[in-house]
């Protein structure tokens, strides 16, 4: 056992110091800063995979319906398995599953690209491996998210790590997809694949040079059955938990697939191409990269519940909006919108679930965050692309917006009985007394 100035030093490295030290404190933790690198290397690849995927299948079939399809394909098998995979990685070792899951995405991403380059590939095909990467999301998304207290082991850092890993994502939002388009308009779509493939090694090699302290994995007592019964009677019957889950998963399903349609709003409506897909792809990171820095500088998890609110509100706002539009400058001014809704009621849900959710449950009810945030989605995307099949993709993007709007209404509604649950919560755990000024939870 290391005594506590050794575990000090690799624990907490570098401590941040200037006005807005806090909005970086998280990165003071040796293992989490060694995340933020690999992934922000992977990410870009993973941004530039999602472009040319969806532009692929536009160029192939130039069908609305068939987008909706690949999307649903995608993300179907998270809807069904995250539950299972929830109660499986309470069982693991989840340093080992990740290795697992970003070396198996990174084949997928490879073969994809060797299909493309080769020529050979079809609309099944595409099918198959977007099949194949919803299967290990459904591991690798709610491990990923339960591994985060394992790399920074201070809870009170964990609001600003969440905001930290989402304003990552988001910067490698903006080059991705412009690079995307570069690489889609100079070589093809197949070389997007091979750079993701290769790209997944950084978060590998991250992974590996971690020092973690291993969490006790206690044998189970019970089936699993039982433990997805537990699992589902705790996020079904705890209020705060249950209606931040309720909401993400109408933006998940009416909000979020406005992404498949992208295509057909850079070819048919702003009769541009791949390049202008990026830009709208690029104007929504944009707003969403502003929207997890303004989460990193906040110094409690204390009014989130009034974020997700709100920024409900913006996603849905800026989505009507934005099928109104025919002019790329005010499409992207619009994109900027709905990427800071929606990033930050992403990153908000995330915050006040992990804070308020117990250590022995983490897995299982993160599962059903996989659930609400992916797993609705195809649904969605199915939605979005028949409805754009026969309205076209303005007014699709109109009518899930307004849904959304219409969801942000209800949880204004729900706050004031959710608050009163989390404030004992907030007590106990000695947050809400060093802000007992503000209102609000």
């Amino acid at each position: 056992m290391r005594d506590g100035s050794e575990r000090a030093s690799t624990v907490m490295e570098a401590r941040p110091v200037g006005r807005y030290a806090h909005a970086w404190r998280a990165l003071r933790h040796r293992n989490f800063k060694l995340f933020v690198g690999g992934q922000s290397i992977s990410l870009i690849g993973t941004w530039m995979t999602r472009l040319a995927t969806s532009w692929l299948v536009w160029r192939l079939t130039h069908s609305a319906l068939l987008l909706g399809v690949v999307g649903f394909a995608g993300q179907i098998l998270t809807f069904v398995l995250a539950p299972f995979a929830g109660v499986l990685i309470e069982r693991m070792d989840r340093r080992k599953l990740l290795v697992w899951t970003q070396a198996l995405a990174g084949v997928q991403s490879l073969a994809m690209a060797w299909l493309t380059l080769a020529k050979v590939i079809t609309i099944r095909e595409i099918l198959v491996l977007s099949a194949l990467q919803g299967l290990i999301n459904a591991f690798d998304m709610p491990g990923r998210q339960s591994f985060l207290v394992q790399m920074v082991e201070d809870k009170g850092d964990l609001g600003n790590a969440i905001a930290l890993n989402s304003s990552m994502v988001n910067a490698a939002r903006l080059v991705g997809p412009a690079l995307a388009g570069l690489v889609i308009a100079a070589v093809g779509e197949g070389w997007c694949f091979a750079i993701d493939g290769v790209s997944y090694g950084a978060v590998i090699l991250s992974l590996a040079m971690m020092r973690v302290r291993p969490l006790e994995i206690r044998r189970a007592t019970v089936s699993m059955l039982e433990q997805l019964k537990e699992g589902w009677a705790y996020v079904s019957t705890f209020r705060p938990i249950r209606t931040i889950l309720l909401l993400f998963a109408l933006l998940s399903l009416m909000g979020w697939p406005y992404a498949v349609l992208l295509p057909m709003f850079a070819a048919q409506v702003l009769h541009g191409g791949p390049h202008t897909l990026g830009f709208l792809t690029g104007s929504s990171g944009v707003g969403a990269l502003a929207s997890a820095m303004s989460l990193a500088v906040r110094k409690t998890v204390v009014g989130l519940t009034r974020m997700i609110q709100v920024a409900a509100a913006i996603f849905g706002g800026g989505l009507i909006l934005f099928g109104l539009s025919h002019v790329l400058w005010l499409s992207m001014v619009l994109m900027l919108a709905v990427g800071f809704g929606m990033m930050q009621g992403l990153a908000a849900s995330n915050t006040v679930i992990q804070t308020l959710v117990p250590e022995d449950k983490r897995s299982r009810v993160m599962s059903y965050y996989t659930m609400a945030f992916v797993g609705m989605a195809p649904f969605g995307s199915l939605l979005a692309g028949g409805l754009a099949h026969w309205v076209g993709a303005p007014r699709t993007v109109m009518i899930t917006g307004a849904c959304c709007v219409l969801g942000s209404v209800w949880f204004a509604f729900e706050l004031p009985a959710v608050r009163r649950v989390m404030r004992p919560i907030y007590v106990e755990m000695g947050i809400l007394p060093q802000v007992e000024e503000q209102a609000g939870t």
